[in-house]
Parts: C-alpha cells; structure tokens; sequence
C-alpha cells in the first residue's frame, strides 16, 4: 500500500534502513476515578487552580471516569488517496473496540453518515457534524472542571500551525459544545489536545517546539504561555521538554512522547534496541533527563520507566511517516487501548508494561497500520469527555 500525502507527520517517525543510513448530557459533573489515580497505589487528592475570577478549575487525568469518547470519521481523499478506505476500517475498529467499554461518539460529515454507522456498529453513535479528519484529539475541546461542572476549552485549532487547511475541524469545539450544551471557554493561546499531558493533580507536560512557536503563539515567551496555561487549565507546575521544532506536523505533541499512568509515575517512549541516535530519540533522551531532576506539583520526584519501541523490519505497517511508538495508547473506563504493531515480542512487552500500571484495567491491542502510517495514534484519534458513563 504506497503512502499518500499524510496529514500528521510523527513525532517518532520509524527508523528502516533509509533512516538508519542517514544517520448529549449538557454539563455532567466528574465521576470518581475509575480505578483510583491510574490503578497504582498512590494516593492524592485534587489540586485546582484559580482564573482571574477566582474559580476553582481541574484539569482532570484520563484514567479518571469518561462519560463518552468522540472520535472523528476521515472525509479526505485529498489526504487519504487509495489509503481512505483502510483509514476508515482502522477507525471503525478502534471505535468498536472503544465502545465495549464506554459509549463512542463519532463525527462524520453529513453525506458519510450512513457509511460510517455501518463500518462502526450499533454500539457506536454516528452524528452529523461536519469534519475533515480524524484527529479528535486536537480539534475536540480540552474539558476541565469549573466549580464541579464541565467546561470545554477551545483551544483555536489552526491546522498545526497552518501547515494545513482544516475549515471545518477549526469549527469543531465551537459546534460541538453548542449540540451538547457545555459551556465553552476560549483559551488565550492557540494549542492542540495533543499537546497536554496532565497527572490530574496539577501537574502539566508538553513540549515546548508544539506551543511556544510563532505559528501558534506568535510574540508570546514561554513564561506568558505557562501563566497563560495554569489559569486556564487549572494547573499549578508546569514541566517543559524540548520536543522536535519543524521536523513533523504537530512540532512534536507530547502525547507520543511521554505519559502519566498515575500521579508521580511517567512512562517514556524509547526508540527500539539498536536504532541510530536522531533527532527523535535526542528529544526523548532529553524528556527522561529532565522529568528525571523534575518534581509534580505536590513536590515528588518522578517515576521514569521505558516504553521501548517495536523493531521497525518485524512490524507490519509501513511508510516513512509511520508512527511506532507505543506511547500514544488511550486510557478509557476500565481499558487501555494500545496498538498491535506486529512485532510480537514488542507488542506483548509493552502489553505487559501498560498492565503492570494499570492492573485492574484491559490492556487491548488493537491493529492501526494505516492511522499509524498516516502520522498518528489511538491516543491522536480519541478524546475523553470527563463525567459519569453514559448508559
């Protein structure tokens, strides 16, 4: 299957030989953690900040209890070319696997509707909304707590940084706030979902090369953005990694780089034994030394523990924008989902990595050649609204 023109470059794009030679429920309440802070025996309660008129907001952690997940079915064939069919097989599948666990809300266009409830199942629900992509994770709003009630912050998606047009994904947080009837905050910077990872107890990572860039955030240094960040999501520390600037679409989300699994504890993509050093791997290398002299917002040091990469010639996808890294799983009710890369020995060690954090959860693999192929994850093509499950 030949590669298309990709709408998201990776930030840990694959390492084959050409590479190595180069060197509707309106506004819900949050529920109780699902399994208590990311099913590890840490305790902690809530830590919230305040906005300028003194409310309480919560950035709330994704092992927490969901009320639903939207994704977004693919609508481009200018993107997709002859991949567009095996795109869309790859989201049904991960929507149905979603939906065995929480209810799965997808967006599609219209005139795609019919196509996409088919592909997806009964168990999902299938809405007009129009949309571009499938990227939920950047263009659904980022959902906070505002004095116990959920609010979505639109964070202005503007195709990466302009690298793409996207019309209607730019319309996406505004429209769908306003069909469930959540109350929308306009954040003050430009970001995507992507960008933020949050302990849920007022600790935030993100790369610096994804928000503190001109073509986002033009003029603004990275202590306004910090400040910017704290008061509209609540957060209190706010730990930076470098990232990768320019090599790849989303300049580098976080969410392919580092993740919480509980408060304190962070898992860390590592590229696979015997890959060359570049500019990747040197940003992870990076991550790991600064979260290793960092403390959380309580004062703890962090946990720091690998999430080594398949080896690229025993996987089964392909294409140079092919996303490998394992780090970009989704954590759901009861469930984590993570990809199924084909490299067996990989595939069950990060298995078992993600249940030894995550005990009392299914760990699924679920098979995403073609996303993967296009730049992206189960994590990229997910987002969590926080709340009591829907029935």
């Amino acid at each position: 299957m030949s590669r298309k023109p990709s709408p998201f470059r990776p930030p840990f794009p694959p390492r084959r030989s050409v590479l190595r030679a180069l060197a509707g429920i309106g506004a819900v309440t949050f529920g109780a953690a699902a399994c208590g802070p990311g099913d590890s025996a840490r305790a902690g309660g809530t830590a919230a900040g305040r906005d300028a008129d003194d409310r309480e907001i919560r950035f709330g952690a994704e092992w927490e209890s969901h009320a639903r997940t939207f994704m977004s079915w693919p609508a481009l064939d200018s993107v997709w070319g002859e991949d567009l069919p095996y795109v869309r097989q790859d989201i049904a599948r991960v929507a149905r696997a979603v939906a065995e666990y929480e209810y799965v809300v997808l967006m599609a266009r219209p005139e795609q509707v019919k196509a996409a409830q088919r592909a997806c199942g009964s168990q999902v629900e299938v809405i007009p909304l129009p949309v571009d992509d499938l990227w939920a994770r950047d263009i659904v709003p980022v959902f906070v707590e505002d004095a116990g009630t959920v609010t979505g912050v639109d964070f202005h998606f503007n195709g990466w940084g302009g690298k793409q047009r996207h019309e209607n994904d730019a319309r996406v947080a505004a429209t769908l706030l306003d069909r469930y009837g959540i109350p929308r905050a306009q954040a003050p910077l430009v970001a995507e979902g992507g960008s933020f990872e949050t302990d849920g107890e007022g600790t935030l990572l993100l790369t610096e090369s994804s928000v503190v860039n001109d073509n986002r955030n033009p003029g603004k240094s990275r202590d306004r953005i910090e400040a910017e960040l704290e008061r509209t999501l609540g957060v209190s520390k706010v730990i930076w990694l470098r990232g990768v600037r320019g090599e790849d679409i989303t300049d580098a989300h976080v969410d392919s780089l580092a993740r919480f699994t509980a408060p304190g504890v962070v898992l860390v993509d590592r590229a696979a034994e015997g890959s060359p050093a570049d500019s990747w791997s040197r940003a992870a290398d990076q991550a790991r030394s600064v979260l290793r002299e960092a403390t959380d917002a309580r004062g703890r040091h962090l946990e720091i523990v690998d999430l080594p990469q398949p080896d690229l010639d025993r996987i089964t996808g392909e294409g140079d924008d092919f996303v490998s890294t394992y780090a970009n799983f989704y954590v759901a009710n009861d469930s984590v989902f993570m990809p199924r890369f084909g490299d067996r020995k990989a595939d069950d060690r990060a298995r078992g990595i993600l249940q030894e954090h995550f005990p009392k959860r299914d760990v699924v693999p679920v098979v995403i050649d073609t996303i993967a192929s296009g730049g992206g994850g189960i994590h990229c093509s997910t987002h969590d609204q926080p709340g009591s499950p829907v029935d």
